[in-house]
């Protein structure tokens, strides 16, 4: 029974999609993020911090960080820096196919405030 049941968990696991396994953020900015949440477009409805993912739980400069819990689409994307200032860079295309979903670069950080 226990190898039934193991079978079907690794059956499943397999057969889900790649992008569910393997979405990542790129940060292209010169900042490091201790916060990275997204909300579907035009909602206010943000999820996890994201940079719980990752062991010094932040994302660097020319970083990348595995995101989870969400489906490709078009996302909210608020950032913390590390100095705590905050940015909302809005309907980001987060994509299903490629190793990097997204990633958002300095000149993307026009609306933050200090």
């Amino acid at each position: 029974m226990r190898r039934a049941v193991l079978a079907l968990a690794l059956l499943a696991a397999a057969s889900a999609p790649a992008w569910a396994r393997d979405l990542q953020f790129w940060n292209q900015t010169a900042r490091e993020f201790k916060a990275v949440e997204l909300a579907p477009a035009g909602t206010n409805k943000f999820g996890k911090n994201q940079t719980d993912n990752d062991p010094d739980h932040a994302v660097s400069a020319d970083e990348r960080l595995k995101i989870t819990g969400i489906v490709p689409g078009k996302y909210d994307v608020k950032l913390v820096d590390t100095a705590g200032r905050t940015c909302l860079v809005p309907d980001v295309e987060v994509k299903g196919t490629g190793k990097v979903a997204f990633a958002i670069g300095e000149a993307q950080l026009t609306h933050c405030t200090p």
